[in-house]
């Protein structure tokens, strides 16, 4: 196959879906819709043990990606251990804000949330939904940048929850 009927993406390569988390490309294929031949990447989520069919030209548009570089994941450790701006008091704004951060996906917006939600948590005990967003948020956080950085979860989560403490 061309490049631009297999895409961006490799077969065995792993990619970022926004707040899905690391999936891993198992092949890619061809489908007919409407007397057409579509591409489309069959991609696997290892944790649910789901696989859903993804049509190459609409990955992007999905907000699909490739795992970011080592580089960018210990950036994303950075920003953590930052100081950060006040978020905003009432939480259905700050869920909101948070939910449109997760959805765009880049590791800094995710790193963000987990620094922010981490933060307010120690003042005032978050409400449900909330708590749902910052655990969905510190999982797919833990996840790229194991991948990232080719170390095991349980590492990354002590590396995270190290650099949130020490503020």
């Amino acid at each position: 196959m061309n490049k631009a009927a297999t895409g961006t993406f490799q077969i065995d390569q792993r990619v970022v879906y926004p707040s899905q988390g690391v999936w891993i490309i198992r092949s890619i294929g061809k489908k007919e819709f409407k007397h057409e031949q579509i591409p489309y990447y069959i991609i696997y989520l290892e944790v649910s043990d789901m696989t859903i069919m993804v049509p190459v030209d609409k990955a992007e548009k999905l907000g699909i990606r490739a795992i970011v570089p080592k580089e960018e994941a210990q950036k994303a450790l950075e920003l953590i251990s930052e100081d950060y701006e006040p978020i905003p008091s009432d939480w259905k704004l700050r869920y909101q804000m948070n939910l449109d951060l997760l959805k765009k996906g880049s590791v800094m917006d995710i790193a963000s949330i987990v620094r922010s939600l981490y933060h307010r948590s120690k003042v005032k005990e978050l409400p449900i939904l909330e708590r749902k967003l910052y655990d969905s948020a510190l999982k797919l956080l833990e996840d790229e940048v194991s991948f990232s950085l080719r170390k095991p979860k349980d590492e990354v989560e002590t590396m995270i929850f190290a650099r949130l403490e020490s503020k």
